[in-house]
């Protein structure tokens, strides 16, 4: 990551996060992003909260507004949705951060298996809550 440009490019710093994992907090996070990228095309990587002590920063997936972030503890990968709050989860997924009134996570932890479909139909729930807000602003 010698060039500017590409140090400063999300994608990259996300990989960069992944590589950077060699247990199987990168390989889950990996996963992660792959189901939610293929949940809906149109959604943005961005990285957030960058700092000395976490130089690569928060990946964060967007689509008007932000849908989710990936944060990667010793035991866990926990992907919080910004409004999780406002959308169905008919799978039951959401196993964190259950009592605010916003937010809602889902902690997966080592070897746990991951439902991509039920994943990628909260991801959209994410994103059509999203785009909604935005049109009625």
């Amino acid at each position: 990551m010698n060039d500017m440009n590409e140090e400063a490019n999300p994608s990259r710093l996300i990989d960069a996060r992944i590589e950077q994992m060699t247990d199987w907090r990168g390989t889950m996070l990996g996963r992660l992003r792959d189901i939610i990228r293929q949940a809906d095309p149109d959604i943005i990587e961005t990285v957030k909260w960058r700092k000395p002590s976490n130089p690569l920063g928060v990946p964060t997936w967007e689509r008007d507004g932000i849908i989710c972030t990936g944060e990667t503890y010793k035991d866990k990968v926990k992907l919080t949705f910004a409004h999780g709050a406002a959308i169905d989860d008919p799978s039951s997924l959401f196993n964190s951060s259950l009592d605010g009134n916003v937010r809602r996570a889902i902690d997966f932890s080592e070897g746990q298996a991951v439902d991509a479909d039920a994943l990628k139909t909260l991801v959209r729930a994410a994103v059509s809550l999203n785009v909604s807000k935005k049109k009625k602003r």
